[in-house]
């Protein structure tokens, strides 16, 4: 037994600040600065090689960084005495011994931090592998493997949370869990920052959103604001397509017919085409500003950003 209680949740944020990490002649992360606070599931979003994980990674005290700082509550990973006890993360669900038992390796990190023994049972009860323990992980599934992952990172009750694409290899249950665990901790005030490059995801997960490419920040704000950031067009329904189209044509507006019926305007607002149909006498039956989806604002805001295109692109 440790004798150890568990940890009393305190309030702590995640800080960058100007960090860059050079490998050899690349530049993995180029002065990114941000602060991840709690209370809240940061969404940590870029596409594959925007630096996501080494920035995590240099959080952790796993990569040092060229310049610049990473830090828990004002200090580096390293100075944390019982590291556990305030940062948990699941980087790499691949990283345990295959031959121990889900037990033994929590237990091992346990016995490595003075955690008590009853942590080991708790966790294993709260990520769903109860009845997995006394298996070897190299048994395992990939979404075994996730969820071993994420009851290590919560072995010692940690205030601060890093997670790296942690719905890999779920399925479709293992994923609603994840999702309602990690809201359920930022509800508990804990610091929550999870990266991944699924907008669909992060939409019912995130509050906040960290957007990155090429190792810099895009930008900082919440997941409503990033959703209604890029008005994509107005859908028109008229009795009088024709008419309307050319009136709008003619006032430099972009109009395309749209398949079920209506016209798509862009270049206008709701508003400029309603008072342009009423000056020429044209009924309109429907004025609905359509946004991009999450999706295409992330493509949007990331395009200058990514490494490899399909279709023979390059930049």
């Amino acid at each position: 037994m440790c004798g150890v209680e568990r940890s009393a949740i305190v309030a702590a944020m995640i800080e960058v600040r100007d960090l860059t990490k050079r490998y050899d002649a690349v530049t993995a992360v180029d002065g990114l600065s941000f602060r991840v606070m709690p209370g809240r599931v940061t969404g940590f979003l870029g596409p594959n090689g925007a630096g996501k994980s080494t920035t995590m990674r240099a959080v952790l005290g796993l990569d040092l960084p060229t310049s610049g700082a990473a830090l828990v509550n004002g200090r580096r990973y390293a100075g944390i005495r019982r590291p556990l006890h305030e940062v948990g993360a699941l980087l790499d669900a691949g990283a345990v011994h295959g031959g121990r038992t889900a037990y033994d390796h929590l237990r091992c990190l346990a016995l490595a931090n003075r955690i008590e023994a009853a942590r080991v049972g708790a966790v294993l009860e709260q990520v769903g592998l109860a009845g997995a323990a006394r298996r070897r992980v190299k048994d395992f599934s990939l979404g075994m493997r996730q969820r071993l992952g994420v009851a290590a990172a919560l072995l010692g009750d940690p205030g601060v949370l890093l997670f790296d694409e942690p719905v890999n290899g779920l399925d479709p249950e293992g994923i609603r869990w994840i999702r309602g665990l990690m809201r359920s901790l930022a509800a508990e005030g804990r610091t929550v920052l999870v990266s991944s490059h699924l907008m669909s995801e992060m939409a019912l997960t995130a509050d906040h959103v960290l957007v990155i490419g090429r190792g810099r920040l895009i930008t900082e704000t919440t997941m409503a604001e990033l959703a209604g950031r890029f008005d994509q067009d107005v859908l028109v329904r008229t009795p009088d397509e024709p008419g309307l189209g050319t009136a709008l044509r003619s006032a430099g507006a972009t109009v395309t017919p749209e398949p079920d019926g209506g016209l798509a305007v862009s270049g206008m607002t709701a508003a400029e085409i309603g008072e342009l149909a009423m000056a020429h006498g044209i009924a309109v039956h429907e004025l609905t500003p359509r946004s991009a989806s999450l999706e295409e604002a992330f493509m949007r805001l990331t395009d200058d950003s990514v490494e490899y295109r399909t279709g023979g692109t390059t930049r």
